[in-house]
């Protein structure tokens, strides 16, 4: 497989996936003010920017973190390379140059999401966009489930895996790290009712709320940073998605019979995970966890692209 095919499967499940991240972060985020009772102007809407890591373009380009300028910013902004309308775009850009890779149903899924989002991208209220967050993440959920069921399970189906579940660990990461700060506990706020409402709705931008609640009896922060940073079976969280990208890899190298660097990295960001437990990530900081770990991330994704991607014009 040439290097620019794989690095063109890789980036169109990326892509994909950051929408679908993006659309539950807003949706969810809207569920929580009508749950809360929290008027509409007062609601925070700062750490979805945040989560997203575009915070300090939002900055130069926006007066205040407002309803309208975000919804805008993390949906339909043409000029922001992470809003949904340009992920789907740049994911779409890349199933075309794959048309002889990629299935016709594959084609055709992404296609009509593109089109789907097109023809809305001129509303702007939250109100309005909830059925339309609702399907671009069926719409990712279907695209993946075509790409396992038509696609040939090649390598270049691995690097697919490979690119989504790279971006989902990041997006989770981000998520988890900007809600840890904004509902940070105190004494007289731990185990509240809002306390268990916001957790809540952690869990439910990566759809592991039910998954939760089997396992746990509530919603806090120590038992829900376990869940979504070392459960080794939910498939949005940390450790998971991880340990699956590090098999795809696996799979990759032995096909191809080579031995490269993004090896050595993917087994760096896996130790991390494997000999840690909460309560030492926790008393060394949530946010500093996170922060290395997106480092490491960045250094996994930096390898890839030198061990596979760049070699047709090395």
């Amino acid at each position: 497989m040439l290097s620019r095919t794989a690095y063109s499967i890789y980036w169109m499940s990326r892509y994909l996936e950051r929408a679908d991240n993006v659309a539950r972060f807003v949706a969810v985020n809207a569920h929580l003010i009508l749950d809360m009772g929290i008027d509409r102007e007062q609601a925070q809407w700062e750490p979805l920017v945040q989560a997203s890591g575009d915070d300090e373009d939002f900055k130069k380009r926006f007066n205040a973190f407002d309803e309208k300028s975000v919804i805008h910013f993390l949906t339909f902004d043409a000029k922001n390379p992470n809003s949904i309308l340009s992920c789907v775009r740049n994911a779409r850009e890349n199933a075309r140059t794959l048309r002889e890779v990629i299935s016709s149903e594959m084609w055709e899924s992404i296609n009509a999401l593109y089109h789907f989002v097109d023809r809305h991208s001129r509303k702007r209220q939250v109100d309005d966009l909830q059925e339309f967050f609702t399907t671009v993440r069926t719409a990712n959920h279907l695209f993946t489930g075509l790409c396992e069921n038509t696609m040939s399970h090649d390598e270049g189906w691995q690097f697919s895996k490979i690119g989504r579940l790279l971006e989902r660990a990041d997006k989770t990461a981000r998520i988890l790290d900007v809600k840890y700060f904004t509902l940070l506990p105190t004494p007289e706020y731990v185990d509240s009712p809002y306390d268990k409402v916001e957790w809540g709705a952690v869990l439910k931008s990566v759809s592991g709320f039910e998954m939760y609640l089997k396992r746990f009896h509530h919603a806090n922060y120590r038992d829900v940073t376990q869940f979504l940073i070392l459960d080794p079976f939910l498939p949005r969280a940390i450790l998971h998605c991880v340990n699956a990208a590090a098999d795809a890899l696996a799979v990759i190298i032995e096909m191809l019979d080579v031995d490269v660097p993004v090896q050595n990295e993917m087994g760096k960001l896996k130790q991390m995970l494997t000999e840690t437990d909460v309560d030492v990530i926790l008393a060394g900081g949530l946010h500093e966890f996170v922060d290395v770990f997106q480092f490491n991330l960045n250094v996994v994704d930096d390898a890839l692209y030198k061990s596979f991607f760049a070699l047709d014009s090395a």
